[in-house]
């Protein structure tokens, strides 16, 4: 009999069950070999797929084909428990070796879970859901699997195969403990093990789907040595410019030669801390570049915290090294990132082709240079499902640059630690946290291990002095209660009358667009010619870029400001950080120091005037109830700003220098010292980091309720965190914009028929006309009638009238703060 693993919808053709594992072994083994866990990673592969060694999945695919319209209901034939059971049956016995059982664990957890996500080993209910599945639960044909799998996998090459795996985990058990990391990066290093599998799994698929006989391989390091020429290059051009000797120019050609010398350290966690304006993009690429040439690193990647940075910096680096192909652009999910758990139940797989691939089509990072945001890191690490799972082998052996790392959620710092602490000690990844304000995040209770000496620029505090284009002026004091629309725009008129351009950075949209519409009705803006501009994330990344950097219809802010031109822009904080663009004067709602170094940032960015004026001010538009991290901050910069008014020398007689950062960041992880652990609400006494590390809590439960230890070694509840994370909470969804002819023509071509390949492309380039809206918006439009359902409801686009040219997405948001970073 044929056992059958998939049935190609082109023309019938059938995929067998063991060309299916032995191929899926063969890339998990490709995966897993880049940090020597080979043998882990390849066993998943061989068993991931035994229960289709039964008549029953057989009988079960053959229906599906022949009845698309009516398959047989999703999952009635479970394929994905049979090898987790083979696995933990023949080596979690009685008489197996501690090492043994911790091996049987982490492989069967990861076959039983590789259609939906990794099980808890005890969960908040007090059972072990991987026990009942591997254990309790009754399975038809298990025995008719096991036998066929062994007429094609002898026994003892299973056996040979399995002792390989268990050295394996035993060395790299033994480096956790060495370097004195939690336990939590054992349950990180079984993600890493399952991502090897999901992305093994999947590729394979769409391959037979689209009778692909291999990949086509990237020479990662010639691409590097050419990028780096290129690069080279330009640094070289910039230095024949006209202020090519001016200080700042010299000072930034030093740092970046700096970058260039450090890149021989061997792979580390380091820190960047050039100051706003000191080219850190060119520096930190100059950095990546060579190093990933000295130490033959696969890829680098940029981890930003807003989506607008990737646009401007994604577009910087594009044009230097001349190959679009190579670079990726990852910004949000545009499709549902819940999916996959919809689609796929615990026992197995769907087979309409329009869902499957959508799945396959899905992007798993694998350019030489990604662009990303924090957002989407985070979830690789700790969101639920296989989707984002399936890129974290993709961040082993990388250099990965943190851009503005200050902007790590306030309650994912332990997560965050604990995620590059996995990276560079077992992922053989060289780390790069780059900003003008380092938040210290080697002070917290779970702590970043920096490398020693881990600063890459020298002599800080004269850079600092050097670099210094702004001086900073504290008028909250002017006006406790705040100022409405109508004196924030008396008080940028005043600006105007002494420069031709003012930033003003308030922290909500609503606070925001009430300033525009006040300024725009205001008649001294029309009479002394001054344009104004509004920016949020209510814009898709296409449009925002149009207003940055313009197009064949028009000039960009960027280039208007160059030219001298009285502009007025109000903006969220989505343009305080990574933008390159220069105002004559800064207008900051108060929010954390750190906050208001970046938007000081964006004024007298190249230093070609005297110093020019920053002002921190109070708006009273801004409803602050549901940001208590926003508000936390602001008041650990009121008590900096008190000290410095008593004792400015304490303080560098600068509120801008690293010493008042660094108190700020003090005074400010002392106040959430609680809330970086990832806490939860909906369970009493946990938070995410302990139910991925020790999960003491529950495992007490579990031992009074049955008096007695739990049956299994590991006790991750891994599940429970996953279905509890969540980066920003901020209930949004992805919608695509009909902004310009493109985003248009997207929203057509996503309305039919498509292979995995031609929709990964079209997914790709439709996250530039996506924009995150929040739920009562998302119901506002869908009562217009203004929503479309693409992909059979799976993607979701908007009509032409509910996109405006000034404001992006309307109704207007109802939203407050504006990360800009999913």
């Amino acid at each position: 009999m044929t056992y059958i693993a998939h049935i190609r919808q082109k023309d019938n053709e059938i995929q067998t069950v063991q060309a299916h594992l032995i191929e899926v072994q063969q890339g998990a083994e490709q995966a897993g070999e880049k940090i020597g866990i080979k043998n882990l990673a390849g066993i998943t592969g061989l068993l991931h797929d035994m229960g289709k060694y039964t008549e029953q999945f057989r009988d079960y695919i053959q229906e599906a084909v022949a009845n698309p319209d009516k398959p047989p209901r999703r999952g009635s034939v479970d394929h994905s428990t049979a090898g987790g059971k083979l696995i933990h049956e023949r080596y979690h016995t009685i008489h197996a070796t501690p090492q043994a059982k911790v091996t049987a664990e982490w492989i069967a957890n990861c076959i039983i879970s590789h259609h939906q996500g990794l099980r808890d080993y005890i969960s908040p209910d007090q059972t072990s859901p991987y026990i009942e599945r591997v254990v309790t639960k009754e399975l038809k044909q298990y025995q008719q699997a096991k036998e066929e799998f062994f007429k094609n996998n002898p026994p003892e090459q299973l056996d040979s195969l399995f002792e390989l795996a268990t050295s394996e985990l035993q060395h790299y058990i033994k480096i956790i403990k060495d370097h004195k990391l939690p336990p939590i990066t054992g349950s990180l290093l079984m993600k890493y093990m399952f991502s090897c599998l999901i992305e093994a799994d999947r590729t394979n698929t769409r391959r037979f789907e689209e009778n692909e006989h291999s990949a086509e391989s990237i020479d990662h390091r010639s691409f590097f040595q050419k990028s780096y020429t290129l690069l080279s290059q330009h640094l070289a051009g910039l230095e024949q410019g006209d202020s090519a000797n001016s200080p700042i120019n010299q000072l930034r050609r030093e740092m970046s030669r700096q970058c260039d010398e450090f890149a021989l350290r061997p792979s580390g966690v380091y820190t960047l801390s050039i100051p706003t304006g000191g080219g850190k993009t060119l520096a930190s690429m100059r950095y990546a570049l060579k190093h990933a040439i000295e130490h033959n690193k696969e890829r680098i990647i940029y981890i930003v915290p807003y989506t607008t940075i990737i646009e401007q910096n994604a577009a910087e680096i594009r044009n230097i090294l001349q190959n679009d192909d190579m670079i990726l652009e990852h910004h949000s999910n545009v499709t549902d990132d819940k999916f996959d758990d919809r689609q796929e139940d615990d026992n197995g797989e769907t087979y309409e082709v329009r869902t499957k691939n959508l799945k396959l089509a899905r992007d798993h990072w694998d350019r030489p240079i990604i662009f990303t945001t924090m957002v989407q890191f985070l979830n690789t690490f700790y969101a639920s499902g296989t989707r984002n799972v399936r890129r974290l082998h993709q961040l082993s052996n990388a250099v990965i640059v943190f851009d503005e790392v200050q902007s790590v959620p306030v309650n994912c710092i332990s997560l965050f630690n604990a995620a590059l602490n996995f990276l560079h000690v077992i992922g053989r990844s060289s780390l790069l946290l780059c900003t003008a304000t380092q938040p210290g995040l080697d002070f917290v209770k779970h702590k970043l291990h920096f490398s020693e000496e881990p600063e890459i620029i020298q002599d800080l505090d004269h850079v600092g002095r050097s670099f210094k284009r702004v001086e900073l002026h504290d008028l909250t004091q002017q006006s406790p209660s705040g100022w409405g629309a109508e004196e924030l725009s008396s008080f940028v008129q005043d600006q105007m009358r002494e420069v031709n351009s003012v930033l003003v950075i308030l922290n909500t949209k609503m606070a925001v667009r009430k300033l525009f519409e006040t300024l725009s009705e205001a008649e001294w803006l029309q009479d002394e010619g001054v344009q104004i501009v509004h920016l949020s994330t209510n814009m898709c990344p296409a449009h925002r870029k149009d207003v940055f950097s313009g197009n064949d219809e028009q000039e960009g802010l960027i280039q208007r400001l160059g030219k001298g031109e009285r502009i007025i822009c109000v903006s969220t904080q989505l343009i305080e950080a990574g933008v390159n663009i220069s105002f004559e004067c800064v207008v900051r709602s108060f929010a954390g120091l750190n906050s208001i170094a970046q938007a000081a940032g964006r004024c007298n960015r190249h230093g070609k005037d005297e110093r020019r004026n920053v002002y921190i001010v109070r708006a009273s538009d801004e409803v602050l109830t549901h940001l208590p991290d926003i508000k936390i901050g602001a008041d650990k910069t009121e008590r900096v700003l008190q000290e410095f008014r008593d004792d400015p020398a304490s303080l560098g007689n600068d509120l801008l220098s690293s010493a008042a950062i660094a108190r700020y960041f003090k005074y400010y992880f002392h106040d959430i010292e609680d809330k970086m652990h990832y806490p939860i609400k909906k369970l009493e006494q946990k938070n995410l980091f302990d139910l991925m590390d020790r999960n003491r809590y529950y495992v007490d439960a579990y031992k009074h309720k049955h008096a007695k230890p739990p049956e299994v070694l590991n006790h991750y509840a891994i599940a429970t965190a996953e279905k509890y994370f969540e980066a920003i909470s901020n209930n949004a969804t992805a919608v695509i914009v009909p902004y310009g002819d493109k985003g248009k023509r997207l929203i057509l071509d996503l309305n039919g028929e498509l292979e995995p390949n031609e929709l990964g492309d079209l997914l790709r380039e439709a996250q530039q006309y996506t924009v995150n809206i929040y739920d009562q918006e998302l119901r506002q439009l869908e009562k217009n009638g203004d929503v479309i359902h693409l992909l059979h409801g799976h993607v979701l686009a908007l009509r032409e009238p509910a996109y405006s040219e000034h404001f992006g997405v309307e109704p207007k948001g109802e939203g407050t703060w504006d990360m800009a970073m999913v």
